[in-house]
């Protein structure tokens, strides 16, 4: 069962809340020299020019003061929690700028992405929280890049390397 806070039930039972629901994703890889902090929410201004909107929040080790998860024109399904399939979402970005693609055609292994929806009024506490989910396609055209999100593949584990013997195992054998 998910645990959801009381402020987040309030606003979804209550019609003319004022509650927002934010996505928040940051993005890892070893070639990017910090992670890349995404929001579905421009909560703050925090530039005149160029005008930049941002969600301030701690949420994956982020430092909100110099650390914000930028605002981008954005949609996001989160992963399902189907017993049949793997936790899979995806997070379609409007293509407003030519870098986005550029950047995401430059990885040659996939990105491990972090995803959290919080609501606005308190965007440090995760109401529904994805960790450790991998960056498996991004495909666009002129208007849109649709990023496909998942868990590890399964047939990536490493499998164990050592037979179990005695020499190696002893105290199986005892």
């Amino acid at each position: 069962m998910r645990r959801v806070s009381l402020n987040a039930r309030n606003a979804s039972q209550d019609i003319h809340s004022g509650e927002v629901e934010v996505a928040l994703f940051s993005i890892e890889h070893p070639s990017l020299e910090t992670p890349v902090r995404l929001s579905t929410d421009p909560t703050e201004r925090i530039s005149d020019a160029p005008m930049m909107y941002a969600t301030r929040s701690r949420l994956f080790g982020a430092d909100p003061q110099v650390e914000p998860y930028l605002f981008v024109l954005a949609s996001a399904e989160v992963p399902s929690d189907l017993e049949d399939a793997p936790a899979a979402g995806s997070i379609v970005l409007s293509n407003v700028d030519n870098r986005i693609a550029e950047q995401l055609r430059s990885f040659t292994d996939r990105p491990v992405v972090h995803m959290a929806v919080v609501l606005a009024s308190s965007p440090d506490l995760a109401e529904v929280e994805y960790r450790d989910l991998r960056m498996m396609s991004a495909d666009g055209d002129a208007g849109e890049v649709r990023i496909q999100i998942s868990r590890a593949m399964i047939e990536e584990e490493t499998i164990p390397q050592f037979r179990f013997t005695k020499h190696r195992f002893p105290g199986l054998f005892s």
